[in-house]
């Protein structure tokens, strides 16, 4: 039996990082809108254990110099200090856990954090933008950490370069799953 068109099952199936990406990005209301949707992604307590830091325009090259500070080579400072142009918009992930809290475990707390970033990374492809999670040794250092602004209690989980698909390639296919080998049914 043929399946009706499923746009949601469509944006999970077709959206892939990018690691190449160009004007324009969401504007403040746009990427409001959508952060306040990506909220809504499971969250065991409604805690919201993350928060955003947006950089746009003089703001990236700015952390460039940051992160440049924070290299161990001249060369690992320069190609430090061109990441955050690669993309019009960095959203820093600062994951925020609530301290011993008595019902969500602090797995959850990442989780949640995780979950939110994951839809936020769904619905910009579904409207349009694209996007790359993206990490390093980086986001340990008290340089970057001031910077943004990131507490002793908070941890930075990498940056969501977020802009337009700036190559026009395919992204590579993904390997089928195979189900069989990934879910284990119960055994009652």
């Amino acid at each position: 039996m043929t399946q009706p068109p499923n746009p949601v099952l469509d944006v999970v199936l077709t959206r892939r990082s990018a690691p190449r990406l160009t004007e324009p990005a969401p504007g403040r209301d746009d990427l409001e809108r959508l952060v306040q949707a990506a909220a809504t992604a499971p969250d065991h307590g409604r805690l919201r254990p993350w928060r955003l830091v947006a950089l746009t325009g003089n703001e990236r090259a700015r952390l460039g110099d940051v992160l440049g500070e924070a290299a161990a080579s001249p060369e690992q400072a320069r190609r430090a200090a061109a990441k955050p142009l690669r993309a019009p918009l960095l959203l820093s992930i600062v994951h925020r856990p609530v301290p011993n809290h008595p019902k969500v475990p602090d797995w959850e707390h990442l989780a949640a954090t995780t979950n939110m970033v994951t839809t936020l990374s769904l619905l910009l492809h579904s409207h349009g933008w694209a996007s790359i999670w993206s990490t390093g040794a980086a986001i340990q250092t008290p340089q970057v950490r001031k910077y943004l602004g990131v507490a002793d209690e908070e941890q930075l989980l990498g940056w969501l370069y977020v802009g337009t698909r700036g190559t026009s390639r395919p992204s590579a296919e993904r390997p089928p799953l195979d189900p069989a080998t990934e879910i284990t049914w119960g055994s009652g």
